[in-house]
């Protein structure tokens, strides 16, 4: 016997419906006609009806007093409550947006500007950046700045976020700044236009699949770029970053080579390059710990670039250097 839907249930069950009760009839002359109770039981049910009535009655005018005293206290706010509604909605003073202070700050440089290579060196104030990753070293990089508390500014390069971007997420829940080094670290003045843009527009994309804010700094692989370059970033809105000391840490010099540099490019903007990928970068990791203890020491304040940019921003009409030599 096939199984089917049975489109008329609902007159099934009205059929199926038990009949409905007879009416009630009225009662008969006899009961009406019945006594009610009296004697002394009756007595004592009334009396013990009209106490239960008087405390029900008490229960309740407690309640009542109860409750309308504990709505009172509520409602009156405590001193510190007071205090803190005062704060906040006295001053009318806005919340602090890390990210979108950092944007302002690029966006009001771009404007008489399209690259830095420094602060205006009115604070003392010093930049840490690192290039070419994120890579194998880049956890250990990032551990050093937490231990010491101190942000930085990496610029990554796309192809590197299909091994490591793990490294990248923690960049971007530690504060620190991400910008774009292309996509495949190349040398952007010998490309087309199409090839430029293409190289700077890829990791743009895959920083924000990560989670960040479409970076808006760029740094140029090896110092290389040309006018075509200038107008990508123009389009693109990229402040294009340059340097004001390198320590050559690429090459490996030893950890004593690479404190000294850092330590002789020192000065209020500066801007120093690292690196954290494209490498062995042990040498990197074991000297941060001495840079920035010793940059702390001679009064500095090491800050991400959208930082430096924001306390010390550079002086307009600054000529744009050539193709710089680096990593």
């Amino acid at each position: 016997m096939t199984r089917r839907w049975k489109w008329d249930f609902e007159d099934e069950q009205a059929v199926a419906r038990p009949p409905a009760p007879p009416p009630l009839l009225p009662p008969s002359p006899a009961v009406l006609a019945a006594p009610t109770r009296r004697g002394p039981d009756a007595a004592r049910h009334r009396r013990r009806r009209s106490a239960a009535a008087l405390v029900l009655v008490g229960v309740i005018v407690l309640l009542i007093v109860a409750l309308s005293g504990s709505g009172h206290r509520a409602r009156k706010p405590s001193a510190s409550t007071a205090a803190g509604s005062v704060r906040a909605t006295g001053a009318d003073a806005p919340q602090r947006n890390p990210e979108a202070e950092a944007n302002a700050a690029v966006s009001k440089v771009l404007a008489f500007t399209p690259f830095v290579r420094a602060g205006g060196g009115a604070s003392k104030d010093i930049a840490l950046t690192f290039d070419d990753g994120p890579g194998p070293y880049t956890p250990e990089v990032l551990a050093v700045l937490e231990r010491l508390h101190v942000h930085a500014t990496f610029f990554a390069v796309g192809k590197m976020e299909r091994y490591f971007s793990a490294s990248t997420v923690r960049e971007i829940h530690d504060g620190d700044v991400i910008g774009d080094h292309t996509q495949s670290h190349s040398h952007l003045a010998l490309l087309s236009a199409h090839e430029q843009r293409e190289e700077l527009l890829e990791p743009l994309l895959r920083m924000e699949l990560l989670g960040a804010d479409r970076p808006t700094l760029f740094r140029p692989p090896y110092g290389s770029y040309s006018a075509t370059t200038m107008r990508q970033l123009h389009a693109l809105h990229l402040l294009m970053v340059l340097w004001s000391a390198d320590t050559e840490d690429y090459l490996q010099p030893g950890v004593p080579v690479i404190v000294q540099r850092a330590l002789e490019g020192a000065k209020p903007g500066a801007i120093l390059l690292m690196h954290d990928g494209g490498g062995n970068r042990a040498q990197t990791v074991a000297a941060l710990p001495e840079i920035i203890t010793k940059l702390r020491k001679q009064g500095y304040n090491l800050v991400t670039v959208p930082e430096l940019l924001m306390h010390d921003p550079p002086p307009p009409g600054l000529p744009l250097p050539p193709n710089l030599s680096g990593d």
